[in-house]
């Protein structure tokens, strides 16, 4: 992932992998580090677990399971997600919130890919990076009259 020095430049991460089958690419299991900063408050957490890309046994595509800890303020939480990715033709896909409400396409054949989800009165624009066949990184920033945060995701493949 980019981050930002001192002066406020960028400075260039890897670059991407393309992929041609997005939901290909993601299928299987992955171990996931986050770090989760609140920019107004100025506290920082973190996440750690796994993410399972499986068949979608209530219809085609992946479901998408995410499950570990979040450690926040000294405590720690158990915290998980679920979401649906439906494979497209083109090799993208469309990727569902667990109850089937939409969340953003999903294209990462250049291996980059930024998506927007308005979520009011919220803004969440998440960018997708592939590094190799073996990694992916995931930034969202989140911002609304009471939030404002970043978040950043580093998926590995697990054997």
């Amino acid at each position: 992932m980019p981050t930002e020095p001192a002066s406020g430049a960028a400075v260039p991460g890897p670059a991407p992998h393309p992929v041609p089958d997005t939901a290909a690419y993601l299928a299987g299991r992955w171990s996931v580090e986050r770090v989760v900063i609140d920019l107004q408050a100025g506290t920082e957490g973190r996440f750690r677990g796994t993410a399972d890309f499986r068949p979608d046994t209530a219809g085609e595509g992946l479901v998408h399971i995410e499950e570990g800890e979040l450690t926040w303020g000294g405590t720690v939480h158990p915290a998980s997600r679920t979401l649906r990715l439906a494979p497209q033709p083109d090799g993208t896909a469309e990727v569902t919130f667990d109850d089937g409400r939409p969340f953003h396409d999903l294209d990462l054949r250049s291996g980059h890919w930024t998506a927007v989800h308005p979520c009011a009165p919220d803004r969440y624009e998440g960018t997708f990076t592939v590094v190799s066949v073996d990694e992916w990184r995931l930034e969202w920033r989140v911002g609304g009259p009471s939030k404002d945060q970043l978040l950043r995701s580093v998926y590995r493949r697990r054997g």
